[in-house]
């Protein structure tokens, strides 16, 4: 495997997670599916395509790449795989309109955020701001596609512990 993530198989391009990158695995290829294994356990399974030269890319196992360099998408060979749905690419499309350049690294920003958190809530944020027609970026999507954090409930003490029961179990005294 290649240090990218990236795996050929009959001449067709998958990805792989990245705590794959760089060691060496075994793929057993089916009519309809591919296992990737990894010391004889199995790591990953996805659906086998078909076609000389095509490629399977999961945005997911090579973002965090893609983040370090954000520039590197721009020059990206599978970049056409790195838009999960219609939405994502419309998104891009609007970052591209309102942002030029910087919209290479507000994407990968929101595709990482759709790596990390859920997918479906970052493309229901992208739907909302895509909605209104005004520029936006990183930042608003996150806000939009945050989960909740729960509040932690305060906890007062009725007291303090008597620690001599807790020896006096330690020592065998109490039945």
């Amino acid at each position: 495997m290649s240090k990218w993530s990236i795996i050929r198989i009959a001449r067709k391009t998958y990805t792989v997670p990245a705590r794959l990158k760089g060691l060496e695995v075994e793929v057993r290829q089916y009519a309809d599916r591919l296992e990737v294994y990894y010391k004889d356990k199995l790591m990953e399974e996805m659906e086998r395509i078909h076609g000389v030269g095509e490629a399977r890319i999961d945005y997911r196992h090579i973002i965090h790449s893609l983040v370090r360099k954000p520039g590197a998408f721009a020059r990206y060979r599978f970049r056409e795989n790195l838009f999960p749905t219609q939405t994502f690419r419309l998104a891009y499309e609007s970052l591209y309109r309102f942002r030029g350049e910087r919209a290479d690294v507000e994407y990968v920003r929101i595709l990482y955020l759709a790596a990390t958190t859920m997918e479906s809530e970052v493309e229901r944020a992208l739907s909302l701001l895509l909605e209104s027609g005004s520029p936006f970026d990183y930042i608003e999507v996150r806000d939009l596609a945050a989960p909740v954090v729960p509040l932690i409930p305060r906890l007062t003490l009725l007291g303090v512990p008597d620690l001599k029961v807790y020896d006096a179990l330690l020592a065998g005294g109490i039945r």
